[in-house]
């Protein structure tokens, strides 16, 4: 496995990714994710994109290739890959899809102590939470399928997409699936333990 790599920033990953396909300046980097929804996926703003870019430059992974000028706004650079960037992407994406790292999802965490909201807030957050994630399935469905049929792009290039809604599916089953067993009474739901450092003093 490669050691600890000096870009490590996954929106780093969505640049190299879209230089891959050809050179670009950082607006036009930036205004593609935001079109093709993947600002969901990385971590998007202007400030964090450009710093992002700036550190892929430093380190040499992508370098100037041109500048260019629409009408009367200021002068872009256009970044591409140099021959080391590109390399370095390769290797850093084939260890990502080969060795799955520990992740720590914020819902994770918080399901770990659904018991302390008892039965019925629980049931009532996640059926909640389901509805949300129907909506947010419907509407990912709607963009990819837009972005499809406007940019006739291959499906590989979206097939990013498609991971994100087979996730959200997913999650939205299991949701769904716990809150029915906790309104069944199906879910056994014990007695809460005391509180660390409550009136027994445990």
């Amino acid at each position: 496995m490669a050691g600890r790599r000096k870009v490590s920033n996954p929106l780093a990953l969505a640049v190299m990714g879209l230089l891959q396909e050809k050179p670009m300046h950082p607006y036009e980097m930036s205004a593609t994710l935001r079109e093709r929804q993947m600002d969901g996926v990385f971590k998007l703003s202007t400030g964090t994109l450009y710093d992002t870019v700036e550190s892929l430059a430093r380190n040499g992974w992508i370098e100037p290739r041109s500048t260019v000028r629409d009408g009367n706004r200021p002068q872009r650079t256009v970044y591409a890959h140099t021959e080391h960037g590109h390399g370095q992407f390769l290797d850093w994406l084939d260890e990502i899809v080969r060795v799955p790292a520990p992740e720590y999802p914020r819902f994770l965490s918080a399901v770990t102590y659904l018991g302390a909201l008892g039965p019925e807030r629980a049931e009532e957050a996640l059926t909640e939470r389901g509805d949300r994630l129907q909506e947010q399935i419907t509407r990912m469905r709607a963009g990819l399928e837009e972005v499809m049929e406007t940019h006739a792009l291959p499906r590989l290039f979206m097939i990013e997409m498609e991971y994100a809604l087979h996730m959200s599916a997913a999650e939205l089953e299991w949701a769904r699936s716990a809150a029915r067993e906790i309104r069944t009474g199906t879910l056994a739901w014990p007695a809460q333990a005391p509180v660390a450092g409550g009136e027994d003093g445990s």
